[in-house]
């Protein structure tokens, strides 16, 4: 029953009784609720031992104000009402797991020539209900096989003797395509009905030896009978019966009706996977994670989350599997660590489901930091180059050539300040003969916004140029003949000092070294510099290889492509016999070739 409250100075006069106490903060709030074996020395181990508990614990301690209990009769009665004023007044302080009141189930209606749908209402008087499922997939294809295997109608016909006598309904699409045999126009009599119907509850229950035992009688008579396609319709169940049952994980027929439940956990969440067995499959399967509040201990954890599965999926297991002890349990049940045989395998089962979901959940988050992260970044950036919004979208170009040869250049997009390579671009330089890199900066730049603006395409919200004023100067002037100079910001960054330029402003803005903004546009010139690197070395590899074979005269670039097609490199043509060589190109050039090799 309800004491009144008390003092944290007062605490003394709490009784020696299991039940739950209750914490008020100033303003009368409930904060939290926790239940006890002995209220007056759990209550009292929040105050008395203070420099023992975690830092979140000596917060909630300094917000109590007043306690409040309840005496129960046992230590479970008192986890009962825990649970249920938890749920009801979601105390700060507590841990929440979210209560999902939408799961489906598969009902029986209770009516003559009961229907079998699909529901996420429970409500017990309307029939048998079978569930829930987690898996809204899962229980249509126990719909699904229901239907194959029996002609159940699906009509919402109120099928009394009365109106099926008066001829009140007429028989519809599903009973001239074989999925009902016609009850309400009497066409099939309510006992054969009611036997589909039993046959329906049996699998649903799990037990699917008896209605394979059904079918192979029936199948065995129809054959002894010589009335073969019956026989064969029987054995069609019998196949689906199987297939179905292929899809559950079968443990051992000896273990039925165990709850299994494990438990991993970090600094912050704990990871919880409910296993449901029924006549030794695995027919549920659930994981569930908490946040932790007042760094409570896994046994604790796991009691209260066991209980709130079972409560949820309607389980009357009386056989618990756990990886570690839960207390709390009621008398009827028995909780069991097991080291050894299929129950071990059982618990490890569920320990591997708990982890990868626990993986699966850090990944996520992981991802969600670096996205936060990164639009961090491109905050402290806007700020750093004084844009007038977030530069989500940036280009940075550069330029590469080795004394002049193969000139080439390479442009990167970052956009949410990661890479977006799908938009690289490679670009051969065309109208520059020789080592200059400004007119090469202002060929690329040019073509890059030429096309953007030709295609109608987006225009990004910052441009870098790998390179000081010079690369910056020739870039803009492209810019400047496209016609969309001033349209966004553009800056270039010099690799000695790693100065940052803006157009027609002689004095470069310093970064911090340290600077994340700085590291982001480093990151960009570095992957622009390596993008150049890797296409102008392929470009110069390949040159190498065409000039060598464009020297021999007869010897064609169809020719050329099929011998490296074949060989793959020059050093393995001028290796080849004649022959070798004949079969590729012919006996009159392997001839050629073979006097331009030995002449060299």
């Amino acid at each position: 029953m309800q004491v009144q409250r008390y003092k944290p100075d007062e605490i003394n006069l709490l009784p020696n009784e299991p039940g739950i106490y209750k914490y008020y903060d100033a303003e009368d709030r409930l904060i939290y609720v926790g239940k006890a074996k002995s209220l007056k020395k759990r209550v009292s181990s929040y105050f008395t031992k203070s420099t023992q508990l975690s830092r979140k614990t000596r917060r909630l301690v300094s917000e109590i104000r007043s306690v409040g209990f309840a005496i129960a009769n046992s230590e479970f009665d008192a986890l009962l009402l825990e649970n249920n004023l938890i749920k009801e007044n979601q105390p700060k302080y507590n841990i929440l797991l979210k209560d999902d009141k939408t799961f489906p189930y598969i009902l029986i209606i209770a009516e003559r020539f009961p229907r079998i749908i699909t529901t996420r209402k429970f409500e017990p008087g309307n029939g048998e209900y079978f569930g829930p499922y987690s898996s809204v997939a899962a229980m249509n294809n126990v719909l699904e096989l229901l239907r194959k295997l029996f002609t159940i109608r699906t009509c919402k016909y109120h099928l009394s003797e009365k109106n099926i006598t008066a001829g009140k309904f007429k028989i519809c699409l599903e009973h001239h395509i074989g999925n009902c045999q016609g009850p309400c126009e009497g066409l099939q009599e309510e006992g054969d009905y009611l036997k589909d119907i039993e046959s329906a509850r049996y699998i649903l229950k799990g037990n699917l030896g008896q209605v394979r035992t059904y079918f192979k009688e029936h199948m065995e008579n129809s054959a002894a009978a010589l009335e073969f396609e019956k026989a064969q319709h029987y054995k069609e169940k019998i196949e689906l019966l199987e297939k179905f049952q292929s899809r559950s994980l079968i443990v051992n027929p000896k273990i039925t009706d165990t709850d299994v439940f494990s438990i991993v956990s970090d600094e912050q969440y704990a990871y919880v996977n409910y296993l449901k067995i029924v006549d030794g499959a695995v027919v549920l399967t659930k994981t569930v994670e908490v946040k932790k509040k007042l760094d409570e201990t896994e046994d604790i954890l796991l009691t209260q989350i066991a209980f709130e599965l079972r409560r949820s999926y309607h389980s009357e297991s009386r056989e618990l599997l756990t990886n570690i002890p839960i207390s709390d349990i009621d008398e009827k049940t028995i909780n069991t660590l097991p080291k050894i045989g299929d129950k071990k395998k059982l618990v490890d089962l569920s320990v591997k489901n708990a982890l990868y979901y626990k993986k699966d959940q850090m990944m996520a988050r992981s991802v969600q930091r670096q996205s936060k992260s990164r639009n961090e970044v491109l905050a402290l950036l806007k700020a750093d180059l004084r844009m007038t919004e977030e530069p989500d979208h940036i280009e940075c170009f550069d330029n590469s050539n080795l004394q002049g040869s193969n000139p080439v250049a390479s442009m990167v997009c970052f956009k949410d300040g990661k890479p977006s390579k799908k938009d690289y671009r490679h670009f051969h330089v065309k109208t520059v003969e020789g080592p200059d890199d400004f007119a090469s900066m202002r060929e690329i730049v040019y073509r890059r916004y030429k096309r953007l603006m030709d295609e109608e395409k987006p225009l990004p919200k910052l441009i870098v140029i790998d390179g000081g004023k010079g690369q910056l100067s020739a870039a803009c002037d492209a810019l400047k003949d496209v016609g969309v100079y001033g349209q966004m910001p553009i800056i270039g960054i010099a690799k000695r000092l790693e100065e940052i330029y803006f157009p027609e402003d002689p004095l470069p803005l310093h970064i911090s070294k340290k600077s994340p903004s700085l590291h982001l546009i480093q990151r960009l010139r570095d992957e622009a510099h390596r993008f150049a690197i890797t296409f102008h070395r392929k470009k110069r590899s390949q040159q190498q290889v065409d000039t060598e074979l464009d020297h021999i005269k007869g010897i064609g670039k169809n020719s050329i492509d099929k011998l490296l097609l074949t060989f793959k490199s020059v050093r393995k043509i001028r290796e080849a016999s004649a022959e070798e060589i004949t079969e590729v190109v012919g006996k009159h050039k392997a001839n050629v070739l073979q006097e331009y090799f030995r002449g060299r």
